[in-house]
């Protein structure tokens, strides 16, 4: 089937606050501003996010109360547009970019649009994600895709924009050593932009050999299985001894959450050296503060992504710096959500999209 041919419906996958999906015609979003564009969405990767949402109703102060859209790692083919949208036309294939700031909060007016705490992030309640047949947002938000990316590897524009922020955090990574813990999607796109950025020693950390496995293709110089059985002194130090980094690495990013691997990444910081989470985990962990203060560490959070991210990430795909081929790893059909979820929660594979309603999934994989 053609993307040619626009749905006259709105199917949206909606999850209930129990955790049970149903599907919903719902209708079709209109322009509300001349600045607004009107998506098809044609691919939705799904996230760590999302799963989290399903399996346990909530992310921090984030609670599903309502039944929810999830879904915000979307690309699609406009189909309408505003007067003001410039830059964007009808049939252009976009890569979303799903929060929507105020734009009047200090946040915001200082450049940090990530922080701002009106944000209407997709997905996060009460907002509506992306997993349905259209999808409405201001042409800001939306960013046409090289013409050598197909739709279903655009999803991973988002992801590759939160490892972009995460990487930029870390400051000037020119002829820098990296150690990334994850070898997980947002993981392996920090390796990848590590490498982009210039780093002469990219380190990829993870407990499954099978994910270390594709990690040398996105710009890992070495791997490491970090063993659960030895200490996170002991796993820094065979770390350290195989990528040969005596005096620990310049920059460390984590991409896990988990307490083990920050505790390990801290471990293996070299003095003066930079540590970036980018991954969420539990609310409250045990870290090795003197450890931070005794190497006069920098400890920086990661969230999300702010001005300039995503058109970087669109920049390094268009140069070809960096390649996404084979990161997508699962395909489901629409009529296959919750199969996609308990797919992703049992961790199989790199990465999982979910194609839109009526969707023929070789024309998503095809480039322009």
């Amino acid at each position: 089937m053609s993307l040619e041919n626009h749905p006259t419906v709105n199917k949206a996958s909606v999850l209930r606050p129990g955790g049970s999906f149903y599907y919903e015609d719902r209708e079709i979003p209109s322009l509300q501003s001349d600045r607004d564009v009107i998506v098809r969405v044609v691919a939705t990767g799904l996230c760590g996010s999302d799963v989290h949402y399903w399996q346990h109703g909530r992310i921090g102060r984030y609670v599903v109360e309502n039944p929810i859209v999830l879904g915000h790692e979307s690309t699609g083919i406009v189909v309408s547009r505003g007067d003001k949208a410039s830059g964007i036309e009808v049939g252009d294939r976009v890569a979303i970019e799903p929060g929507i700031a105020c734009n009047t909060c200090n946040p915001c007016r200082s450049g940090r649009y990530n922080l701002c705490k009106d944000m209407r992030f997709a997905a996060t309640p009460p907002y509506d994600g992306t997993l349905s047949t259209y999808y409405r947002v201001p042409v800001e938000c939306c960013y046409k895709l090289p013409a050598h990316i197909s739709l279903r590897d655009g999803a991973l524009v988002e992801p590759l924009g939160v490892a972009v922020h995460g990487c930029r955090l870390a400051g000037d990574l020119q002829d820098k050593s990296v150690i990334v813990f994850g070898a997980g999607p947002v993981g392996l796109l920090c390796c990848a932009v590590a490498s982009a950025f210039g780093a002469s020693t990219v380190v990829a950390v993870d407990i499954v050999a099978a994910r270390l496995e594709s990690a040398r293709q996105y710009g890992a110089t070495h791997t490491y299985q970090m063993s659960t059985e030895k200490s996170p002194e002991l796993n820094a130090d065979a770390l350290a001894a195989t990528a040969g980094l005596s005096d620990g690495a310049d920059v460390v990013l984590d991409a896990t959450g988990a307490e083990p691997c920050i505790q390990c990444g801290i471990q293996a910081l070299a003095q003066g050296g930079t540590f970036v989470q980018v991954g969420l985990g539990r609310p409250n962990l045990s870290l090795p503060v003197g450890q931070i203060c005794d190497k006069e560490a920098v400890f920086k959070g990661s969230f999300r992504y702010g001005p300039g991210d995503f058109k970087l990430a669109i920049g390094l795909l268009n140069s070809q710096r960096i390649r996404v081929d084979g990161l997508v790893t699962h395909e489901f059909s629409f009529s296959q959500v919750e199969e996609a979820f308990q797919h992703v929660a049992g961790r199989g594979g790199i990465k999982s999209v979910i194609y839109g309603p009526d969707v023929d999934a070789d024309v998503a994989k095809q480039s322009a």
